[in-house]
């Protein structure tokens, strides 16, 4: 196969598997036009039509998704070739994808990220930040780290981080000026300041006391689709917020945050770095795994 023909392939594969030039002109590093005409080449190199284009979609045509079924078997078995020829360089090398949730990617893989890319100069990490219940093996991520119980239970998992409460916060500056709630029922008295998630449906604000579970409905002038956005109006004063401990634990030690109605906290589920099971685990994934469990807070519990 000549090399043009390989990139072609590959081209073709990142294409429909994004469903999207864009997105998968982005994977590659080429820009969108570059792409476009790569598959033109293909098509007409095999005389047959193998994606169906709209402005907003990308569908495979019958031929296109029997080429796909061929040639991702291929591709796997040429990655682990390559990726076994680690095993004889004396500095790991390669390229270590992930996909991340808002929370994690903040709390606990950017505090790992400098000394992880100092240990490791021959490894590219990067990093895609999505809070949507996404595929990593059809996105071709090595692994993700997200909410225990939003992974697949096929998947393989490392626990990244200890359980926490999800509480809700207000700044030194709402408590000046509104009475602090002493009871889960008083929210509905106060200006909440909701989160919507990936799916469009909002996080619902939950309680417990001795054995006694609530799931309040708030309301509020301000909605965000950002932890960051929501962190910033919390600590402004805006309203009050809802949100795991350990992401808030330095604001609340600074006194920059206050936590409220502790008593009624529940406890959440760990975070995880999942993965999926494979013959040969990449070798960048592998020195990342064990970095994590080195790097970690030795105060958090890592296991497999």
């Amino acid at each position: 196969m000549r090399g043009t023909e390989f990139a072609e392939l590959s081209a073709f594969a990142a294409v429909a598997e994004q469903g999207n030039f864009a997105k998968a002109a982005i994977q590659l590093g080429i820009v969108p036009s570059t792409l476009s005409q790569t598959i033109r080449n293909l098509e007409e190199r095999l005389g047959v039509r193998l994606l169906y284009r709209t402005t907003r979609s990308v569908s495979l045509t019958e031929a296109g998704e029997r080429l796909l079924a061929r040639i991702t078997p291929a591709f796997s078995e040429l990655n682990s070739a390559v990726e076994s020829i680690n095993d004889f360089r004396n500095t790991p090398i390669g390229t270590l994808r992930l996909s991340v949730s808002s929370v994690p990617a903040q709390m606990i893989l950017a505090p790992l990220l400098k000394k992880f890319l100092a240990a490791y100069p021959a490894i590219q990490v990067e990093v895609v930040v999505d809070n949507s219940d996404s595929d990593i093996v059809s996105g071709r991520f090595d692994a993700g780290i997200r909410y225990g119980l939003r992974i697949e239970k096929d998947m393989l998992r490392v626990v990244a981080s200890p359980e926490s409460r999800i509480m809700v916060l207000a700044s030194p500056e709402y408590l000046k000026i509104h009475t602090a709630p002493q009871t889960p029922q008083d929210l509905q008295q106060h200006n909440c300041i909701q989160l919507r998630k990936a799916d469009q449906n909002l996080v619902a604000w939950h309680f417990e006391k001795d054995q006694q579970q609530l799931e309040i409905a708030v309301a509020g002038s301000l909605i965000v689709n950002d932890v960051d956005l929501l962190m910033k109006a919390i600590c402004e004063g805006i309203g009050l917020g809802y949100m795991v401990e350990s992401y808030v634990a330095e604001d609340i030690q600074q006194g920059r945050l206050v936590p409220l109605l502790t008593d009624w906290s529940p406890q959440t589920h760990s975070y995880y770095l999942y993965y999926a099971n494979r013959h040969q685990l990449p070798v960048p994934l592998k020195v990342f795994i064990q970095f994590m469990r080195e790097h970690l807070n030795p105060h958090h519990a890592i296991s497999s």
